[in-house]
């Protein structure tokens, strides 16, 4: 029994339900605007699957809000509603003044049956809608006492309302083209203040003002963007930018702001925690993309606000509790800051519904941005005058303690000038000593280059006299036998001569081919080529070193001249041919090189002093295994390049930083000047030059040379 009136009373209930109908909408004035909200039926479809066939069906209920307020959701919202044209005018607009919804379809019931449907929204592009304005504007064609009904499906992932104005095109035109102008002021003004702040930036190079701008530029793309004119403006072909945009904008608001605060308030020394909470709140704020890119739009815009909650807590929180420490910023900031969450309250009310949907909630959140925006750019400029003070005040106290110091100098100098006379004759005394001592120091410097100039030319005096020497005993080694074949032609050839006074000519001539066969004159004459070639042989030699000598030394040459850089390689290494060991093997690789002009002697006084070291690193190795000495040259834009690289017993770090210094040597005591590489250094820095070591213990040295093609150059 129990059962039964159960079930009658959900028939009935369910019956009462569906005879519950709005009252349709009677137009009657051409020259009203009406807000219709009041008389919306909604519905609400969870399964996203309802049609407008199946539509009429479902158990609407009476919408008693004059914007009806959808919070939040992912689900598809119906609306139904009727209109009875009373007025004079046919032709109606239907406009829904929430720019933001993402898919929005009117389906409107004509008399013969058929239903006319028009689909609208950010999920096309801008262009698609057939009209020039951000709003949702359908036009509606009834006739004077024509009833019709309408059916609305919309679908947005941000909060949702529907404020829809039902009147004539002119009455609607008329109502936006004040929220224009009005909107039109806001961003003046926000632009304005941005203009103003970049520039005060470029003044003064301070980074708080050109964070200050890009919070500015934020904030004023926040209302564009809840307004709809980013997407009919900035980014009319974008739909998924235009969709996404409610969600991104509050990121990069929401960050340029606390990063604005930070640096405003200077968080990091006014209160450390209260900066790294808003580092944290920042880092909360870039998670939010992640939802975003993912489509989970709901959860994103949720995610956002409470962010967003946080960060104005926060915020508010931070700048009390830096103004309880006397800073005059942070009260400034509260006072800018409680302006534009009041506007924020007043628009969160209105989305609950707690305040009506009027022109005071409406422009709310524009007036408390702008409000807040003025405020804090006159904050900034107070801290302008604030340095400005503090500047002159520095200054001022500058002023005096020069003045100060002045008075004090002018004391000090009357006992220091009496001081000063008595140590002047000590010091000339002791500079005549100085003097002194530098003259016996640049006589020992002086002494001691000419030691090191005379140890070279003995090494080199003692290699060119062996170097000639070779050739030389060559010649001589020759002569002898060459005298004893020309002795035997001699003989042949006065037998010869003796033919014609012979009685017996056969006799004679027997004589002689027998002397022929004894002295064996084919033998004689290779020998003689032979012993004639030795002797040229000897003689180019020689002539080779005297080239090479001349070549090295260029003792005429004092002035900058061009030069082939390989000749004065090559005859270095002529020179040194006497102390090369057969072990050691010399590994050329010339480039291409045109002539570089500079001191040619001095050069060549260099290689001498690389290839020498070398020579003996290689000695000093207790064992010898392909050893080498490789010489290679190249371009390198204006200088050539010469790299000498041996396999001696190479140097550590410690050695390789000091062996350009003076008087260091690794030699034993009387081996060695330790002038050789300092003289090559001072060589190559006069020739504007550059000389690089790269060198390790066991595994050789290599000596990079960098020289000019032309020193002139360089030397201006």
């Amino acid at each position: 029994m129990l059962y039964k009136i159960v079930g009658l009373w959900s028939i009935f209930t369910l019956i009462s339900l569906l005879q519950i109908t709005a009252q349709p909408v009677v137009y009657k004035n051409s020259k009203s605007l009406l807000q219709i909200g009041g008389y919306l039926e909604l519905y609400t479809d969870k399964a996203d699957t309802l049609t407008i066939a199946s539509a009429p069906m479902q158990p609407f209920r009476i919408s008693k809000q004059d914007v009806p307020n959808l919070q939040i959701t992912p689900y598809t919202q119906w609306a139904r509603f009727s209109i009875n044209n009373q007025s004079k005018s046919e032709k109606l607009l239907l406009e829904v003044e929430y720019p933001i919804i993402d898919d929005i379809t009117l389906y409107e019931l004509k008399p013969d049956g058929t239903i006319k449907q028009s689909r609208l929204g950010e999920f096309t592009a801008y262009k698609n809608r057939g009209y020039d304005h951000q709003n949702y504007q359908f036009p509606l064609r009834l006739l004077p006492g024509e009833t019709r009904q309408f059916y609305l499906k919309v679908k947005a992932g941000e909060q949702l309302q529907l404020p829809i104005y039902l009147g004539t095109p002119e009455s609607v035109y008329e109502k936006n083209n004040k929220r224009e102008l009005i909107f039109g002021i806001y961003v003046g003004v926000i632009l304005a203040m941005a203009f103003y702040n970049l520039f005060i930036f470029i003044s003064t190079r301070d980074n708080s003002y050109l964070i200050y701008v890009s919070y500015i530029i934020c904030v004023g793309l926040t209302q564009v963007t809840l307004q709809g004119y980013s997407f009919r403006f900035l980014y009319p072909n974008y739909p998924w930018l235009a969709m996404h945009a409610t969600v991104l904008v509050p990121i990069f608001n929401g960050i340029t702001a606390l990063t604005f605060i930070q640096k405003f308030l200077s968080t990091r020394v006014n209160y450390l925690l209260g900066h790294r909470l808003m580092n944290a709140v920042n880092i909360l704020y870039l998670l939010c993309l992640i939802p975003t890119f993912l489509n989970m739009y709901t959860f994103a815009q949720i995610f956002v606000q409470l962010d967003a909650f946080l960060a104005s807590t926060m915020a508010f929180v931070v700048a009390w509790r830096i103004s309880l420490k006397g800073v005059r910023d942070a009260r400034y900031f509260l006072l800018a800051w409680s302006v534009f969450l009041s506007s924020v309250f007043i628009f969160v009310l209105r989305n609950f519904n707690v305040l009506p949907y009027n022109n005071f909630t409406y422009y709310a959140l524009q007036i408390g941005s702008g409000i807040e925006v003025l405020l804090l750019s006159f904050a900034l400029a107070h801290k302008i005058n604030v340095f400005k003070a503090e500047k002159e005040a520095s200054q001022q106290m500058a002023l005096a303690i020069s003045q100060e110091n002045e008075r004090l100098v002018r004391e000090q100098n009357i006992i220091l000038e009496s001081k000063v006379k008595d140590r002047t004759e000590d010091l000339q005394a002791t500079n005549l000593e100085l003097n002194n001592a530098l003259t016996n120091l640049k006589d020992a410097q002086t002494r001691l280059v000419e030691k090191e100039k005379m140890a070279s030319l003995g090494q080199l005096t003692a290699g060119i006299a062996h170097e000639i020497n070779n050739p030389i005993n060559f010649v001589t080694s020759n002569i002898k036998p060459l005298k004893l074949d020309i002795a035997d032609l001699r003989e042949l050839l006065n037998r010869y001569d003796e033919l014609p006074e012979s009685t017996d000519m056969s006799r004679s001539l027997a004589e002689i081919a027998a002397f022929k066969k004894e002295i064996d004159i084919d033998y004689i004459h290779e020998e003689i080529s032979s012993l004639i070639k030795g002797i040229e042989d000897g003689a180019t030699r020689t002539a080779e070193i005297v080239k090479g000598l001349r070549t090295f030394s260029r003792l005429d040459e004092s002035e900058v001249k061009s030069i082939d850089i390989h000749e004065g390689l090559d005859s270095t290494l002529v020179l040194l041919r006497n102390a090369i060991p057969p072990y050691v093997n010399i590994v050329k690789d010339y480039a291409e090189l045109p002539k570089i002009e500079c001191y040619a002697g001095k050069i060549n006084q260099v290689f001498m002093n690389i290839f020498s070291n070398a020579l003996n690193a290689i000695k000093s190795k207790k064992e010898h295994h392909d050893e080498f000495i490789s010489i290679k040259t190249k371009q390198e834009n204006s200088f050539i390049v010469i790299t000498i690289k041996d396999t001696g017993i190479g140097m550590s770090e410690a050695v390789r930083e000091k062996i350009f210094d003076p008087f260091f040597t690794t030699k034993d005591v009387g081996e060695g000047t330790g002038l050789g590489l300092s003289i090559v250094f001072s060589i190559i820095e006069k020739h504007k030059g550059r000389i690089i070591v790269h060198s390790a213990p066991g595994e050789g040295a290599e000596f990079i040379i960098y020289l000019p093609l032309n020193i002139a150059n360089h030397l201006s």
